[in-house]
């Protein structure tokens, strides 16, 4: 890993600082805990302490914090996930390296990042979380619109689709926030600046990280404005939509958490057949990194820990740690995609939307895509949401059912990502420890 890049990395985590020291994930839990409270005291369904149009204008008050917390992310969320990508892809000074753990790395993240995803379909087709929802209530919850709703999605072609996988008009991309062709030409751009020279290069990564440090600077604003946002949020929609709806929510909430227990079996199979180590050892060793990657919800602000523990309890070689550590975070994000692909389905479920065979298989194309450029920062996966929603017909009003109880969510699967970041530093030191046993025996030959 480059001096540049490690510069930033150390950045990084020094802008997420503020959010482990004042424990926002505490204040959020706790506002949580107030925002429905008094949205259930103040609501028609519930206590109804004051009068129906008092309720209705004291709601859309409380909305307001919510919204231009969502609107600080939203600014910032493409340049974000654009330069996480591309440093992540050029950030390393041994190109040898690169191109054989890349060679390795790329179809592995893509593989259990398809698997997550196919997890989250299966249950949350199983389980029909959204059957627990009333759509009346949601309607009057997000005050949606005849404007708003859901638009069938064009028919085109496979060739044509592979083909617009390559964003000709990038403007046009970022205005449709075609999220997936961004995180292509974002991979394109990041191979490019990787093969430059080394001068060249390091003011590359210079400037991208530049970008990523003033993005991540935004949202460490907004995180700091999150508690009164989602207090105001989830007071909102208890008011509007009452208790019934919220009750509804506990279902959800179990298939997300559930799904995330699968996926964390599953890093535990591998690890035992692969690496040969128990699950139970896996477990202890990296105990620690889930803790602190559960209390922050950030991959980027646990990246040394996990680093040091990668190397010292794992046993995994520090080229390889260094250099998949940092690469995971921004790129394999397998419980964002699992909780991803459950909140659309799930949301298409409230609204009456039928997805069809072709839709689902394109619905975890998308997702897959979509994961790899989530950041590995607090409250951006739910922005990436929206966008996600906006391919399958759900009106993006929609995630505020869901953003009430995304903090709690956002810290389980970052917790399993991390889990996932540390299982593939396991799999590549052993891949590769073989070909350097190869490479031994032919130099000695």
């Amino acid at each position: 890993m480059s001096n540049g890049t490690n510069f930033y990395l150390i950045r990084m985590v020094e802008s997420l600082g503020v959010l482990v020291r004042t424990r926002l994930w505490m204040q959020i839990v706790i506002a949580m805990i107030l925002g429905l409270t008094v949205g259930l005291l103040l609501s028609p369904e519930g206590a109804a302490l004051v009068s129906q149009d008092l309720s209705a204008a004291l709601a859309s008050w409380f909305k307001l914090p919510g919204s231009i917390f969502l609107n600080m992310i939203q600014m910032v969320v493409i340049p974000l996930i654009m330069s996480s990508i591309i440093l992540g892809l050029s950030g390393s000074g041994n190109v040898s390296q690169l191109k054989r753990v890349g060679l390795r790395i790329a179809p592995y993240f893509v593989g259990t990042t398809t698997v997550a995803v196919i997890i989250g379909i299966i249950l949350v087709q199983l389980i029909q979380p959204g059957d627990y929802i009333d759509e009346s209530l949601l309607s009057a919850a997000t005050e949606l619109q005849a404007a708003s709703a859901p638009q069938v999605m064009e028919s085109k072609p496979l060739p044509e689709r592979i083909a617009e996988l390559i964003p000709a008009n990038l403007n046009e991309s970022i205005a449709m926030r075609n999220m997936l062709q961004l995180v292509v030409y974002a991979i394109f751009i990041g191979v490019a600046v990787m093969l430059l020279p080394q001068k060249q290069r390091e003011t590359a990564v210079y400037a991208f990280g530049i970008i990523q440090e003033v993005a991540l600077k935004v949202v460490g604003w907004a995180m700091l404005f999150a508690p009164l946002a989602v207090f105001g949020l989830l007071a909102d929609i208890a008011i509007r939509v009452g208790l019934t709806a919220i009750l509804g929510m506990s279902v959800y909430v179990g298939t997300v958490i559930l799904g995330l227990l699968i996926l964390l079996s599953f890093y535990l199979i591998i690890v035992s057949l692969v690496a040969s180590v128990g699950p139970v050892t896996f477990l202890q060793r990296i105990s620690g990194v889930q803790l602190l990657a559960f209390s922050t919800s950030s991959s980027a602000a646990v990246m040394p820990l996990s680093m040091r523990v990668a190397e010292s309890p794992l046993g995994v070689k520090p080229s390889i740690a260094k250099f998949i550590v940092p690469l995971g975070a921004t790129v394999n994000m397998d419980g964002t995609a699992l909780y991803q692909v459950i909140a659309a389905v799930f949301l298409t479920q409230v609204y009456g939307i039928d997805l069809t065979t072709a839709q689902l298989v394109g619905l975890t194309v998308t997702t897959v895509g979509a994961s790899i450029g989530s950041p590995s920062t607090p409250g951006v996966g739910i922005v990436i949401l929206a966008t996600i929603l906006a391919g399958i017909g759900v009106p993006p009003e929609g995630i505020a059912l869901i953003l009430g109880v995304d903090r709690i969510l956002d810290m389980c699967r970052t917790a399993v990502n991390v889990t996932g970041d540390l299982t593939a530093c396991l799999v590549m030191d052993k891949l590769l420890g073989s070909d350097r046993l190869e490479e031994a025996t032919t130099q000695t030959a």
